[in-house]
């Protein structure tokens, strides 16, 4: 009996311990490594030919082609031009640079216009007790205008000729610029039409500009035949359509992004050759195109993305509302410096509206502080309602 139990035991214990067991061969791990591989292969060819419709995403995700990159390695980046080398050195230099002190920081007001400014007056009552914080900078293309102000008499700088959508807009917001900045005291550069005026009195659009560190640069995303619709593919390999931006180009920049504009030839080659009415059947319009998508890729966060200067274009034509006299109100300047979100509507059919806060250093302020287009015949009525539509 004690020896038939003792068996018993012994029996148990083996049963815990491992045993080595000799099976036949299998064919199992062979089939693993081939589904491997396939798998392997498959995402490699997905990798380098992407799938090039939205039906062709749902192979991999019942989500589409956004997954898909989610989960896909990041494309390699192609090796840059010297020229875009020599530029970006050159951005980053000015960006790092040190601002020079100065004593006495101004803000270059530079009118663009074919002609004579019919607002000056308004503009004398807006700059008079003020004389040490701003300059006057006048680009008159058509016909040099004969001043009622003495602050825009021997402001004129030497003009060429404008034509609407043609690189020349740009050269001409270029030579403003650079006249302004041989003054070191510029600190802010503001680009106004003839048919602007302001809508605050002088110290607060002073504060407003010289107290926060952004431009303002107005930008955004079209996907419509108004936005990349307009996109030249000869502007590759430096410009992509998904940098591609729009924007009006009534900007407030500060020294840095001002001084940035005119060492930019890489870019404004780019507009200036393949950014023109009627370029393969596209109507672009360099001055709408080139600072947006310029800022939108070498400084992206210091720019508002949303213009100081507003304009109505709720009548959809070419060209914005004409303010008359019948409309200058009260009512319709109170509206517009209420005004605290910045609007953008694409050119496709889906009509996305945009909307972003107006921030000022993070808090929300009236995104407005000029307006344009006013009709020469309005300067009795704005000059009756300035002292009322200014206050704060």
């Amino acid at each position: 009996m004690k020896t038939s139990q003792v068996w018993r035991l012994g029996m148990g214990d083996m049963q815990i311990l491992p045993v080595a067991r000799h099976r036949p061969p299998s064919k199992r791990p062979t089939w693993i490594i081939v589904l491997v591989s396939m798998v392997s292969l498959f995402l490699v060819c997905a990798y380098i030919y992407p799938p090039q419709s939205r039906n062709a995403c749902y192979v991999f995700s019942s989500r589409g082609c956004q997954v898909l990159t989610d989960w896909l390695p990041p494309a390699p980046t192609r090796e840059l031009t010297d020229e875009e080398i020599a530029s970006r050195v050159v951005i980053r230099e000015i960006l790092s640079a040190s601002l020079t002190p100065t004593k006495n920081a101004k803000i270059a007001f530079m009118f663009l216009t074919p002609g004579p400014l019919p607002f000056e007056k308004l503009w004398d009552k807006f700059f008079s007790g003020h004389e040490d914080r701003f300059s006057v900078y006048v680009h008159a293309s058509k016909e040099k205008p004969v001043h009622v102000s003495r602050y825009f008499v021997n402001q004129d700088i030497r003009s060429d000729q404008v034509i609407w959508g043609k690189i020349s807009m740009i050269d001409a917001e270029r030579r403003l610029l650079a006249n302004a900045l041989r003054d070191p005291d510029n600190q802010h550069f503001v680009l106004l039409s003839d048919s602007c005026v302001p809508l605050y009195k002088f110290d607060y659009i002073y504060n407003y500009l010289m107290f926060t560190n952004i431009s303002y640069v107005d930008r955004f995303y079209d996907p419509g035949p108004h936005g990349n619709g307009r996109y030249s593919e000869h502007m590759l390999p430096e410009v992509e359509m998904k940098d591609f931006s729009k924007g009006a180009q009534w900007f407030s920049m500060k020294r840095q992004h001002a001084v940035m504009v005119l060492a930019d030839s890489l870019y404004y080659s780019k507009f200036r050759d393949y950014c023109k009415p009627g370029l393969d059947g596209k109507n672009c319009i360099a001055d709408e195109h080139y600072l947006p998508t310029y800022f939108h890729m070498v400084d992206p966060g210091g720019i508002a993305n949303w213009s100081v200067t507003h304009v109505d274009w709720s009548e959809r034509k070419w060209h914005p509302k004409l303010y008359r006299s019948q409309d200058v109100t009260y009512d319709l300047l109170r509206n517009i410096t209420s005004i605290d979100l910045s609007i953008h509507v694409t050119s496709d059919e889906k009509k996305e509206v945009q909307v972003q806060p107006c921030l000022w250093n993070g808090i929300t302020r009236p995104c407005y502080l000029f307006a344009r287009k006013f009709h020469k015949e309005t300067i009795d009525d704005l000059l009756q309602l300035f002292s009322n539509y200014t206050a704060l």
